[in-house]
């Protein structure tokens, strides 16, 4: 078989392909049974890659498993005990409706891309997002709550960490308001790991710990610490621990320039928002998270992921989804679409919204949903995605996809491309097995602008 691999090509023309490695392709497409389309569909893949539409993506991940049938892809012509008790309501996209619990998100569903026929087949919680945020299957059984939870595989955030230059003295890769299940870097080690806010922005004492120089150490003090500590790192070096000593080096100096940075500062604190966006948002933990990632981006952090819980609702669901969970998801998707367009910035942020599972489409004994991952709901906006689509479909139940169904690989792949990561790189893990940053996987189609 014949391979071509472009992105191994350095002397570029604009459409990221050596004129000598095109007209070589060129050549041997007649021999190969390469034709014209196809060409054209690898320049245009390699032009994908090698020019990046977001610089920063926001993950909003709804931990448990959001109801695609409550919420994106309601069924009113279907029996009660499937349906439920919402109706669907108009949306700025005209011709699409969503629940009626998300009257924001529907008028700003002309900026979205609503995915529809998102499928895999993993109906466990801490497998499932392993999956989701590694793409590789867990090799460990449901319910194991360690955290991180991905001890070889590195997730998304990570990648993006190891694979894109920081912007700014921030972490490029930042967890909140605790750790993502499985947002470790597994084989890349402790220098792709998040920077987790283990405090939640909702809180109106939020802080972020370990961002103030300690108390009663003032800055001639801390510079004469600093000093010692580089001379303790030569002596290491000296005698033979240069490697680990140059790591440790590195890692003190992005905690000394993000302890010292008035941006990175400037960065964490919300009350310089005002009151009426704050509120727009909503004071809950998704609605203040999200707005802190809206300045993470802003303060140049790569990859913000979120994390919201309480999405399991095997029981008495609809008055959880009515108080706590719909309320909160549409104010907080609705107001950082919106906020991030206001400020230029919606066109190289990718925000995603999705959970590991979605929920069964028949409502069981005790008024709840089960798991069911085979029918979910994605929510893409900005970074590239074109505006104002929905992708896919499901059947009469939101059960299983009718159209193209697009699984974890694909969104992985999908997201990389638009960021200008190569999908298909490949690294080794300290054992020697070769692992690419995404198992496979395709972009998804029509979702790019």
């Amino acid at each position: 078989m014949l391979r071509f691999e472009f992105d191994k090509c350095r002397q570029t023309v604009c459409d990221g392909i050596t004129r000598r490695r095109a007209l070589s392709v060129g050549g041997s497409a007649m021999m190969a049974g390469l034709g014209l389309p196809q060409l054209l569909r690898l320049q245009a893949e390699a032009a994908t890659t090698s020019a990046p539409k977001a610089h920063a993506c926001i993950l909003l991940f709804l931990e448990g498993g959001p109801s695609t049938i409550d919420l994106w892809d309601l069924k009113p012509q279907a029996p009660a005990e499937i349906r439920g008790p919402y109706d669907p309501i108009p949306t700025a996209l005209p011709g699409l409706s969503i629940g009626e619990k998300l009257p924001r998100c529907a008028n700003v569903m002309d900026k979205v891309t609503l995915l529809r026929s998102h499928s895999h087949k993993d109906n466990g919680h801490s497998t499932g997002y392993h999956y989701c945020l590694t793409g590789y299957k867990a090799n460990f059984p449901d319910g194991n709550l360690r955290i991180p939870n991905n001890e070889l595989y590195p997730s998304i955030g990570s990648i993006v960490s190891r694979e894109l230059a920081p912007q700014s003295a921030l972490p490029s890769y930042i967890n909140m308001p605790n750790p993502m299940a499985a947002g470790g870097p597994g084989f890349y080690g402790v220098e792709n790991a998040p920077f987790v806010i283990e405090t939640d922005p909702v809180q109106p004492d939020f802080e972020v710990r370990d961002l103030r120089p300690v108390v009663g150490v003032n800055r001639d003090r801390f510079s004469r610490r600093r000093a010692m500590l580089r001379d303790i790192e030569q002596l290491d070096s000296a005698v033979g621990s240069k490697a680990r000593s140059q790591i440790m080096a590195e890692y003190y100096e992005k905690a000394y320039d993000l302890i010292t940075s008035p941006a990175a500062q400037r960065a964490f604190d919300l009350n310089a928002e005002k009151e009426s966006l704050r509120a727009e948002y909503g004071y809950t933990s998704l609605g203040q998270c999200s707005l802190l990632a809206r300045r993470l981006v802003e303060a140049g952090c790569r990859f913000i992921g979120v994390d919201h819980g309480s999405w399991d609702t095997h029981f008495d669901c609809f008055p959880t989804q009515n108080k706590d969970l719909f309320p909160h998801a549409d104010m907080a998707f609705s107001a950082l679409v919106n906020d991030l367009d206001q400020r230029g910035l919606l066109d190289t942020t990718l925000v995603v919204m999705m959970g590991e599972m979605g929920r069964t489409p028949r409502i069981n004994a005790r008024a709840g949903r089960d798991h069911w991952s085979m029918c979910q709901s994605v929510l893409f906006a900005g970074g590239g995605v074109k505006r104002g689509q929905v992708i896919g479909a499901s059947d009469q139940h939101a059960a299983y996809p009718t159209t193209e169904p697009f699984g974890v690989e694909d969104l992985m792949f999908t997201i990389f491309t638009l960021m200008g990561i190569n999908p298909k790189k490949i690294y080794d893990t300290p054992l020697g097995r070769p692992v690419p940053l995404v198992n496979g996987g395709r972009f998804v189609t029509g979702l790019a602008s």
